[in-house]
């Protein structure tokens, strides 16, 4: 029987979080011989094997097809696969490992207010001292493509194997692009992100391997996987509103789709006037106070574990990347 392999990280936050993302989807990893162990499985699904990597390893081993899915960050894809998006397709972001890859430069540079600042920076450092400008980096590709749309030529990458954002008060760089979530280790370190300086808004992706050997066998393992993850994603986005009242109309309902972005799943109000939406999760208090204005007694609020939907989006993502 073919196996579908599904890369996740080995350790830190990372893993905690993709563990609780694939067990709230009713996908619970499984390691029958202990944390040590670097393989896995899915319980209650035959056909899946869990390989525990790094989330370098995970990339590279996506980009070579070793296997089918695996959860990494987009700044990992980009910046270690050459022409990522003809070997992987990202299938979907998980809303966590949220980072930005960005341009920062001392805030001592006061003049430096986004890349074309730092383009006659770099060219009047160039002729004033003889050398280019340095940037400190671990994401060098990011960095030369960045830099070459915004036509920034006189630098040279220094690469950073520790702690970038101390480069440039260590005397090794002026400037770095670099990784980070709020900033505020940047600005510990006395350097501030330029406003157009932003090259990837980054987060853990569900990502598909396109040189994976997909067979018949592992798509059909696949499409379940997708839909277990495509139903919680679309719950995860919508919270259950029901009430009932004579007043609760199609007219009613219009309003409501039109204020709030409600859905409504099984049709319009009954002749009793039962209705059942799903409500974005920041309107859910506005909506419940507009249909109360409208006559309604009570509305309950509701968490959603799954919507299962006819088409399956995710699925419908990689049979269209793979083919």
């Amino acid at each position: 029987m073919s196996t579908l392999v599904v890369a996740v990280p080995s350790k830190g936050r990372l893993q905690e979080n993709a563990e609780a993302f694939l067990g709230r989807a009713g996908l619970k990893l499984v390691q029958p011989r202990g944390a040590r162990e670097y393989r896995g499985s899915i319980d209650g699904y035959e056909g899946i094997e869990v390989a525990y990597l790094s989330a370098a390893e995970i990339t590279q081993q996506l980009g070579q097809g070793s296997v089918h899915f695996g959860i990494t960050g987009e700044d990992l894809v980009r910046e270690m696969i050459s022409q990522a998006d003809r070997k992987v397709v990202l299938i979907e972001g998980l809303g966590f490992g949220h980072a930005n890859v960005v341009v920062a430069v001392p805030q001592a540079w006061i003049d430096v207010r986004n890349m074309a600042d730092l383009d006659d920076v770099a060219t009047a450092f160039r002729h004033k001292r003889d050398r280019r400008m340095r940037v400190a980096t671990k994401y060098v590709n990011l960095t030369r493509d960045f830099f070459a749309a915004h036509g920034v030529a006189d630098y040279r990458i220094v690469e950073s194997p520790g702690a970038t954002e101390g480069a440039p008060a260590a005397g090794t760089a002026e400037l770095i692009v670099d990784i980070t979530s709020t900033g505020a280790t940047l600005a510990a370190n006395g350097l501030k992100v330029i406003e157009d300086g932003t090259i990837l808004r980054s987060q853990a992706n569900l990502v598909a391997s396109r040189a994976a050997d997909w067979s018949d066998e592992v798509r059909a393992i696949a499409r379940v996987m997708l839909d277990r993850i495509a139903a919680h994603l679309r719950a995860r986005a919508y919270r259950e509103v029901r009430t009932r009242f004579q007043g609760c109309d199609e007219a009613l309902l219009a309003a409501a789709r039109k204020r709030f972005g409600v859905e409504s799943p099984f049709g319009g109000p009954t002749s009793s006037g039962m209705l059942t939406l799903h409500c974005p999760p920041g309107e859910i208090h506005a909506l419940a106070a507009f249909l109360r204005e409208h006559g309604a007694q009570s509305v309950v609020i509701a968490d959603i574990d799954y919507v299962f939907t006819a088409e399956n989006a995710l699925y419908t993502r990689l049979a269209d990347a793979i083919g």
